[in-house]
């Protein structure tokens, strides 16, 4: 089973914890490459260095800032593979399924679900309020922003989930001997992770109900299908059909997309609807394509190897 995979006798909690801070470097060595060209750009045209995330990723223009920030992720996904294989002695395939081999169809299947729901979600809002949307439609660098997005979007995803659904929800498996805790303490990690977002600021902490609520959703699909197919496929479609669809002046990353949102942002329903009724209708979607079974036990109950 997928949490039992990193309970061995030589897999003490610590280890988790020593993994974690190498990848954490990993990431930030990712990142040097962007430090460098923000200074270079600086030195070159004479202007202040920037200090805070919003200004620094306002030093280029999008699609270089997307190749420069996704960067990082490429490097912080390579610590997450050395680490499991020297530190752990684990292969990546135990972090990522309890399958003998990697489902690439439940990737493809959640991916697919997921990116039709966002751009007819998307279609909702736009005809319900066309006025709060702009073109912002460019042939060429929406083209560039498809290939950069393509390529590095789903490792950004991608390393979120192994770290998350996989990494830790293994080690935290280790600390506790049960299922519910490494889902709590995934879920409210991986939520706290974007309180410093552009989005908290402008609408208010009660947008950690759908950071949190997204990964709550994201560990039970993770146990319930004893892997993070499932998982990896969501992430990617969420992250890559928003970067392609829509923009905002208030979020985390501006691209080149294919509208741009002008309205006011806050929090309403719309934070609360994918946690309340979207996740639970997925919820039900994958348990009956999956047969998934015994929801008590594989949520909360105890481990035993």
């Amino acid at each position: 089973m997928f949490l039992e995979q990193g309970i061995k006798p030589h897999n003490k909690f610590f280890l988790y914890l020593i993994g974690s801070i190498i990848i954490i470097v990993a990431s930030f060595i990712g990142q040097i490459p962007l430090s460098v060209a923000v200074l270079y750009s600086s030195f070159k045209n004479k202007t202040e260095i920037p200090t805070g995330n919003d200004a620094v990723l306002k030093v280029f223009e999008p699609n270089m800032t997307l190749f420069l920030v996704m960067i990082s992720f490429v490097f912080a996904f390579a610590g997450i593979y050395l680490v499991v294989k020297y530190l752990h002695r684990q292969t990546l395939l135990s972090v990522t399924t309890s399958r003998k081999k990697v489902d690439w169809n439940r990737i493809l299947f959640s991916f697919i679900l997921w990116a039709i729901f966002s751009v007819l979600s998307f279609g909702v809002l736009y005809l319900n309020d066309p006025q709060n949307f702009i073109w912002n439609f460019k042939l060429v660098p929406f083209l560039i922003l498809v290939v950069i997005g393509t390529l590095l979007i789903p490792i950004q995803t991608s390393t979120e989930e192994y770290v998350f659904r996989g990494y830790l929800m293994q080690g935290f498996a280790n600390l506790a001997k049960n299922r519910w805790f490494p889902l709590m303490m995934t879920s409210l990690i991986f939520g706290s992770m974007h309180v410093f977002n552009p989005e908290v600021a402008k609408m208010g902490y009660i947008i950690m109900v759908y950071y949190i609520g997204t990964g709550l959703f994201l560990g039970i699909i993770t146990l319930m299908d004893e892997g993070i197919e499932l998982a990896l496929g969501f992430h990617a479609a969420n992250n890559l059909t928003g970067a392609l669809l829509v923009t905002s002046d208030w979020t985390v990353f501006q691209t080149h997309s294919i509208f741009k949102d002008m309205s006011e942002p806050s929090a309403g329903l719309d934070v609360i609807l994918p946690v309340v009724i979207v996740y639970p209708i997925l919820l039900f979607i994958f348990s009956k394509k999956y047969k998934w079974t015994n929801w008590k036990e594989k949520l909360t109950g105890e481990i035993t190897t």
